[in-house]
């Protein structure tokens, strides 16, 4: 045996006794060391988590306000006095040279409606346009009795300011 080689087996004496030591070449094992904890998981994903829940909120916001905007609008459309001008309008000789045909109406109604059961009042801006040209149907309306008396029923071209009288030669109209 070779005194100096380690991997192999070496003999001592010890008091007559022969012990025999043999040196094993153990695998050389890392000590485990155990991974950085795993970090939570707002630490991990705050970084797109907060700017799309400000996404989220801010579209919802905009979604809530589009929703009234368009419950408000539809509601003024629904109402008998606004459909009576508008039909006035699209059947009347005068706007439709004005405007061309068809006459349509536009998104964004101004004004206000208040009826309460057979009385009511309303004062509308209705704006159309046509073919030719765009114009505005101004309402001026009271309800009395379950029915609808105009004071003013006009529309003005947009163009020219020129004003058309949707009532025809009567001082004021009825309509139901």
């Amino acid at each position: 045996m070779n005194p100096s080689s380690f991997d192999c087996a070496k003999e001592i004496g010890c008091q007559g006794l022969r012990v025999r030591r043999t040196k094993v070449a153990v695998e050389q094992m890392q000590p485990a060391v155990s991974p950085t904890p795993r970090r939570n998981w707002w630490k991990r994903n705050w970084k797109w988590f907060v700017p799309l829940g400000c996404f989220s909120i801010a579209l919802l916001f905009v979604v809530f306000v589009g929703s009234v905007v368009v419950i408000v609008f539809s509601a003024v459309k629904s109402t008998d006095v606004y459909k009576d001008a508008l039909t006035r309008a699209k059947s009347h000789p005068a706007v439709i040279e004005a405007l061309g045909s068809p006459v349509t109406e536009g998104f964004l109604v101004s004004g206000n409606t208040n009826v309460n059961g057979a009385s009511g009042e309303a004062n509308l801006a209705i704006p159309v346009s046509g073919p030719k040209g765009k114009g505005t149907i101004y309402v001026a309306a009271k309800k009395s009795l379950g029915r609808w008396d105009y004071s003013g029923l006009v529309l003005e071209i947009a163009n020219t300011h020129q004003r058309i009288d949707l009532l025809g030669s009567s001082a004021g109209a009825h309509s139901q």
